[in-house]
């Protein structure tokens, strides 16, 4: 990354760092105590109904400035069990999954309003929530949990091959901090890839290195994730080699381990995964490579005629391009 992109890059870390030490999330009601507490972790990582109203949405966004406030906010670090990395990873992926859904519909409501698609009463819910998950509340989560974990100083020790333990701080020792700041590097590079700032997106990733020993390795949903936006990244940014370099790792991970998976999850997993071969395919039309022979087997049977097609150029490839 060069000096313009770096400084780009910090900038926008201070933009979106909270000022004061209450990190600007307002709570509106308080915990009773750890029990209630143990209650709201465990709803925060459930994902959502499909069907849930905008009044629901809302309402989901003001739980989790609650539970984050008072991680956040409590005097000295909040003293609970948590159940294991694949709880954090659920609570920041379904924060951002449901801040991506609820940003689409504003959206849809902002271009359909005249069509009748979207009620005039949740128009007016949306009039009147402005700043409900927005994306400078969601980010400012993200980064705070960062910073209060210290997960970023104790990553960069390790990779220094020193003791992480003198960085760790008042919060970082503990694993609720230490998990949710580390699922939050990920998360924003999500973030950041749905915003469109791919430099920054990988920029996040400093400190995390990309092998099976990581933490964001052992579950399997975040280790899609981690590939799946760093191969997108690479690939908006005109780095074809280094996206498909992603895209294979995850995708041969995948096909090794699919007989091992199953659930909803694992079914979302093979979902993504069509549409990374997309991402594939784009790639190797611009770049082209010898893929791995189960990738480049998958390829052809899913987008063969596309891939050639692309290959090709002219007039006829565009469409293509446009639609994978």
């Amino acid at each position: 990354m060069d000096s313009d992109e770096e400084t780009l890059a910090n900038d926008y870390r201070q933009a979106a760092a909270y000022e004061g030490e209450d990190y600007g999330l307002e709570r509106t009601d308080s915990s009773s105590g750890p029990q209630d507490l143990q209650a709201q972790l465990q709803a925060a990582a459930q994902p959502l109904e499909y069907q849930a109203t905008l009044e629901t949405k809302i309402s989901s966004y003001d739980q989790y400035c609650n539970l984050f406030h008072f991680i956040l906010n409590s005097e000295g670090p909040v003293d609970i069990e948590v159940p294991s990395p694949f709880w954090a990873w659920d609570v920041i992926d379904e924060f951002i999954y449901q801040f991506q859904s609820f940003c689409s519909y504003r959206t849809k409501a902002a271009f359909t309003q005249e069509s009748g698609q979207v009620s005039e009463e949740d128009l007016q819910i949306l009039r009147e929530n402005p700043n409900t998950w927005g994306c400078y509340s969601v980010l400012n989560v993200l980064y705070s949990l960062i910073q209060r974990s210290q997960i970023s100083e104790q990553l960069a020790a390790r990779k220094r091959n020193e003791d992480p333990t003198p960085y760790m701080g008042e919060y970082g020792g503990r694993p609720l901090y230490q998990m949710l700041g580390y699922f939050s590097i990920v998360g924003l590079l999500r973030g950041h890839c749905l915003l469109g700032d791919f430099a920054l997106a990988l920029k996040t990733l400093d400190d995390i290195e990309l092998n099976k020993k990581a933490m964001f390795a052992r579950v399997t949903a975040a280790n899609f994730s981690t590939y799946y936006h760093v191969g997108f990244s690479y690939m908006m940014m005109g780095r074809y080699a280094d996206a498909l370099r992603s895209f294979n790792h995850i995708l041969i991970y995948i096909s090794r381990t699919k007989n091992f998976q199953k659930g909803a999850q694992y079914d979302s997993i093979a979902k993504k995964s069509d549409q990374m071969y997309a991402l594939v395919a784009i790639c190797v039309a611009m770049n082209p490579t010898r893929l791995d022979d189960t990738i480049h087997t998958a390829l052809r049977e899913k987008y063969g005629d596309q891939l050639a097609r692309m290959q090709r150029g002219g007039p006829e490839a565009l469409p293509v391009f446009e639609e994978l």
